[in-house]
């Protein structure tokens, strides 16, 4: 267990390591058990977390908000658009200011090409730490969650195979961040790796070059695929959700259109049949039912949807418990 990890951001998990993640989900699963058992464990009694989305949320604003409560803390709702922020602080005023006002920062802004590099400037005004909610790049704690989801009904993920595949969605373009967070951290623990896309929707080359080699140090697997069936065969983890073509083009009428070629890759009963008997479907939500994935398969019997969205509770009050 590291001990050293008071007032560190997080913004991705590439910077943190291993050592660290492993103690983090070590804290989440205690925390997990004392809230099951009734225990208080009121760690940051008197701290405040200021929380600034820039984009909407429904998991994320209420399972951080229950977590500092949870936690004897309070959280501060900040949305962009009804303050100053939306036309004149600047990330460094923001990074500064809410860093004197309260113990923790954390903020969801999720443009693409700029939510990321906001996250980042705050962060280095900032004296207290910053939690990445999401930007256009990342999703850490949901990954976090994912990870221990998959701990909780797999054990030790080191050989599992996952397929990260994009799905169809009707909705609106979604962002990268999810899918790039899970090959990250998905080959830091020995998986076998399947990204599965169609070739308009390839993630970022450096992040798919660190995945490869996040791979390689563990002694896991990476390997990309255009097969939609293919991704699903002898899987032990199905992880299929729709993300936009952002590297193909900015335009969403575009990326809409180009999205409904492939309004086929759909998560079904055919499909999941390919994977392992036991395999478990996972999604981050909200999904586009019946477009996505069916109600047959989200609301199966293979499915931990609910389990992996209650674990975002457990991981986040454990970043905030070490790091505030």
């Amino acid at each position: 267990m590291q001990t050293h990890l008071r007032g560190r951001d997080l913004i991705t998990t590439q910077e943190w390591t291993k050592e660290e993640i492993d103690t983090l989900l070590d804290v989440a699963f205690d925390l997990k058990r004392k809230r099951a058992l009734g225990q208080p464990h009121a760690y940051l009694r008197d701290k405040v977390l200021a929380m600034l989305f820039f984009f909407s949320s429904t998991r994320t604003r209420a399972s951080f908000e229950a977590g500092m409560a949870q936690l004897g803390g309070h959280a501060q709702f900040i949305e962009s658009t009804t303050t100053q922020i939306s036309h004149g602080d600047t990330a460094k005023e923001i990074g500064e200011i809410l860093g004197r006002y309260n113990d923790g920062i954390a903020i969801r802004q999720c443009d693409w090409q700029a939510g990321n590099q906001y996250i980042r400037e705050v962060a280095a005004a900032s004296r207290v730490p910053v939690l990445n909610m999401q930007c256009d790049v990342y999703h850490p704690f949901q990954i976090l969650a994912d990870m221990m989801t998959i701990m909780e009904k797999k054990g030790n993920p080191r050989g599992l195979t996952i397929n990260v595949s994009y799905a169809y969605a009707s909705s609106y373009q979604k962002p990268i961040s999810v899918p790039q967070s899970l090959i990250l951290l998905m080959t830091r623990f020995g998986m076998n790796v399947r990204l599965v896309h169609p070739p308009e929707f390839r993630l970022m080359p450096d992040i798919v070059e660190q995945a490869k080699e996040n791979a390689r140090r563990a002694h896991g697997s990476f390997e990309i695929m255009d097969d939609f069936d293919a991704g699903f065969k002898g899987a032990d983890v199905i992880y299929a959700k729709s993300w936009g073509c952002l590297l193909t083009t900015s335009d969403h009428q575009e990326s809409a259109r180009i999205s409904r070629q492939y309004s086929d890759w759909i998560t079904d009963e055919r499909r999941m049949a390919l994977a392992k008997e036991d395999a478990i479907y996972m999604h981050c939500l909200p999904a586009d039912r019946n477009i996505e994935v069916t109600d047959g398969v989200i609301d199966g019997p293979q499915s931990v949807v609910y389990d992996e969205a209650e674990n975002r509770l457990h991981v986040q009050k454990a970043a905030m418990a070490l790091t505030m």
